[in-house]
């Protein structure tokens, strides 16, 4: 397997827009002590695109709010840091999308999946004892590698969707056999470029199979969330298929299946309003 440090992908790590200096700013404080409000919204005002999605937000009717926030001051004190970092995470994401259609797949497809793959990790975060906001990022940006990939080697990252189709594989065993590398080792070193916390590092790259030995809560929240956000199919993608999870997920999540309809409950109840609002 390719090397996530080695020279010839640093150009796949680079193809994406660079993170504004507050979105990243955002991102690398998740976990840490909370800002205070208002340099919070001094920071958000900074960022022309993350400040209008966090009036947006503020506004949509998701929050039920009669208040409409004119300042982002205002919309940060309805929102609160928490959603705030979300709203960065998802705000990255979006303007790094190209497309509708990018290396032989529906990017649409590929946000929705990642909506729903958030959504699923920080209601098994909250129903674990994890921290939810950070296995939200986590969980939105999973499949980041993709992207990159898919941006950066359009053609290849075609060919290496026509072979999964053909073989009716995973798109981790297509790209590694067509691209001699995967989404999951180029999303580890994009995030890892970026600064992000080194738990969200790891909750990228083991998205599809837990490291031996790692016993880390977010990497396994992550791969059960992928495999939920599949078998809930609100990306609307054909091809999809749900992904096994091992044993030693479902034994350290030690969740019942009441608890677990009632994530996919929850999910299910969340999407659209959130896939809606944090459109571009």
């Amino acid at each position: 397997m390719t090397s996530p440090t080695s020279p010839d992908l640093l150009p796949v790590i680079h193809s994406l827009p660079s993170l504004s200096a507050v979105v990243l700013d955002l991102l690398q404080s998740l976990g840490h002590e909370e800002v205070g409000n208002t340099r919070l919204a001094q920071k958000i005002s900074q960022d022309q695109a993350l400040s209008a999605r966090t009036l947006k937000l503020a506004n949509s009717s998701f929050y039920g709010t009669s208040f409409r926030s004119k300042t982002v001051r205002e919309a940060v004190a309805v929102l609160g840091s928490k959603t705030i970092h979300r709203l960065a995470t998802a705000s990255a994401f979006i303007d790094g999308l190209p497309g509708t259609k990018q290396g032989g797949f529906d990017v649409t497809s590929l946000w929705r999946h990642s909506i729903a793959t958030a959504l699923c990790a920080a209601e098994l975060a909250q129903a674990t004892g994890g921290a939810a906001d950070i296995a939200y990022v986590a969980g939105l940006l999973h499949d980041v590698g993709r992207l990159a990939l898919a941006t950066y080697q359009p053609a290849e990252y075609q060919q290496a969707m026509a072979y999964r189709a053909q073989q009716d594989c995973s798109v981790l065993i297509a790209e590694q056999r067509t691209l001699g590398t995967n989404h999951s080792t180029i999303g580890e070193a994009l995030t890892r470029h970026w600064k992000l916390p080194e738990e969200v590092q790891q909750a990228v790259a083991c998205h599809h199979a837990v490291r031996s030995g790692d016993t880390s809560l977010l990497p396994i929240i992550v791969l059960a969330a992928d495999a939920m956000a599949h078998a809930l199919d609100l990306a609307q993608d054909p091809g999809e298929a749900v992904p096994p999870i091992p044993t030693v997920v479902w034994r350290t999540l030690a969740l019942s299946d009441e608890a677990l309809q009632g994530v996919m409950r929850r999910v299910l109840e969340q999407f659209e309003a959130a896939s809606s609002v944090l459109d571009s």
